[in-house]
């Protein structure tokens, strides 16, 4: 670059930023007489290709590979496919990418997981361009929707909301079947989260990067993927990528002409906005997934989405029509013979009545922790004691509500299901703050705000934001509580949480500086 420099005057260091800042064709701005960076990867990879050893030529095949998918970090599996090696000797694809480590083609970023270094990276892409390669798209979308199915299978506990997801929609690839049973079950739930949190940014990559695919094949495989991984998202509550990939999911089932695809999508994107905060599109999403299940014949799907309809219609204060969707909802889950349909059901309506008699709201989650207990349900027996918690808090009894959130919490475990452990990390933080725990009641807050901070959940932030106030300004902390609320009401804008906005406003306007 100095010498570039030196030799042109007109070239100056800021342009020369500019020119190398863009990724398209850099390699040619770093050439000067017999110095190329282009031509020293050029030998480095070369001298790979020409090699007697098996593991530098499938090096420099990886290499390529790598430039035709361009995905942001790689795996030793997803390598393997690419390889088209066995996919039961991984090491083959183990020892290639570690041969490109020790030529400085790639670096190890965490254990197991490699990507290129930038200029690497560019020479990897016109590689890729100079030679034949089959589908690599096609080739990893395959084995992600194989692999996402795994992750399904490991995180969602056995019954209908489980078959259900897995129920071949009419675009699903007809050989994804044979591609599972090529993939090894997760030894854990926590396998399953840890793998989708390592691979979930190649996942947004690839779902943006062929949204528009004209190839019918690869939609399909992509449609696959987001439907299965669907519950993994919401479950992680890692916002900003569940609603891409929820999108994509929606247009590419829309494209395929694939109505239960469209349906899962909906009611997925559904789901996000209610984890948002935005109950009012939520229920409008829900309600044209309920109208093509309900078309299809589909009763456990329609039930859940009656389900939740009466979730939603609870939310935004339209009772009556919430009992109503709920009556619905649990006669069609005893008519299906679904315990786990039941219990939420009744979870559900023990929210309802929790507005007016907070007592019958108590039986309606024991009746919902009783089916838990009986078929064995992590999930029902965390999400009836966090409820029961905050049918307490209702009526005015902390401590009974602190035992119910922690026994929530014990049973939930991790990882779990975000939104069901921060509301009941929330729940638990104003319970504490009542009881006058407010030191434990400032640490549980600020690891929910870390938590919904990393995961880019500003309406659980908002909500953590203004208790978080609420105990500074008992300790006197004045100004810096009103930052907090501050920040709460500009994250709750455009939600449909009118009882904490209410509050935030008049704590604001109570100090004037609103």
């Amino acid at each position: 670059m100095a010498a570039r420099l030196a030799a042109r005057h007109a070239l100056t260091p800021d342009v020369l930023a500019d020119q190398l800042a863009a990724t398209e064709d850099r390699l040619r701005h770093l050439e000067y007489d017999d110095l190329s960076v282009r031509r020293s990867l050029a030998v480095a990879h070369d001298a790979l290709a020409a090699s007697g050893r098996r593991s530098d030529r499938d090096a420099a095949l990886a290499l390529c590979r790598i430039g035709a998918l361009d995905l942001p970090t790689y795996g030793v599996p997803l390598v393997a496919r690419l390889l088209g090696t066995d996919a039961t000797d991984e090491t083959r694809a183990e020892d290639a990418l570690d041969r490109l480590v020790d030529v400085a083609l790639l670096e190890e970023t965490a254990y197991g997981r490699y990507a290129p270094h930038g200029l690497v990276r560019d020479f990897a892409r016109e590689l890729a361009r100079t030679g034949h390669a089959p589908d690599i798209a096609r080739t990893s979308l395959r084995w992600y929707a194989a692999v996402a199915e795994r992750v399904l299978t490991a995180i969602v506990e056995p019954g209908l909301d489980l078959e259900d997801r897995r129920r071949p929609t009419a675009a699903q690839p007809p050989e994804h079947a044979a591609h599972v049973l090529a993939i090894p079950p997760f030894p854990s739930s926590e396998k399953a989260f840890a793998w989708g949190e390592s691979e979930l940014e190649n996942i947004v990559a690839l779902a943006e990067r062929h949204t528009d695919t004209p190839d019918a094949r690869t939609a399909a495989h992509l449609s696959a993927l987001l439907r299965l991984l669907s519950p993994f998202l919401q479950r992680s509550g890692r916002v900003a990528e569940t609603e891409v990939l929820g999108r994509t999911a929606l247009t590419v089932a829309r494209r395929l002409g694939d109505e239960e695809a469209e349906a899962c999508a909906l009611g997925d994107l559904a789901g996000l906005h209610f984890l948002t905060g935005r109950h009012s599109e939520a229920l409008a999403l829900n309600d044209r997934a309920l109208a093509i299940w309900r078309r299809l014949g589909r009763d456990s799907w329609t039930r859940r989405c009656l389900n939740n309809q009466g979730l939603l219609l609870e939310g935004l204060g339209r009772y009556a029509e919430s009992r109503e969707a709920l009556r619905q909802s649990l006669a069609y889950a005893r008519q299906l013979n679904d315990p786990f349909g039941e219990a939420v059901t009744h979870s559900n309506l023990g929210n309802l009545y929790e507005h007016t008699d907070p007592r019958a709201a108590i039986e309606q989650h024991r009746r919902s922790l009783a089916i838990g207990e009986e078929t064995g349900s992590a999930v029902v027996r965390h999400s009836a004691h966090c409820n029961i918690g905050y049918a307490h808090l209702t009526l005015g009894e902390p401590a009974a509500a602190v035992a119910h959130f922690e026994e929530s919490l014990r049973i939930l475990g991790s990882p779990g299901d975000w939104h069901g452990e921060s509301q009941t990390r929330l729940g638990l933080v104003r319970a504490l703050r009542l009881i006058g725990h407010g030191e434990r009641a400032a640490a549980e807050c600020a690891e929910l705000l870390r938590r919904a901070d990393a995961r880019a959940d500003r309406y659980t932030g908002a909500l953590a934001r203004h208790q978080h106030g609420l105990l500074l300004r008992e300790r006197g902390r004045t100004e810096e509580a009103y930052e907090q609320w501050r920040a709460a009401l500009d994250a709750l804008d455009g939600t449909d949480d009118k009882t904490v906005l209410q509050e935030l406003i008049a704590l604001l306007d109570d100090s004037g500086l609103r």
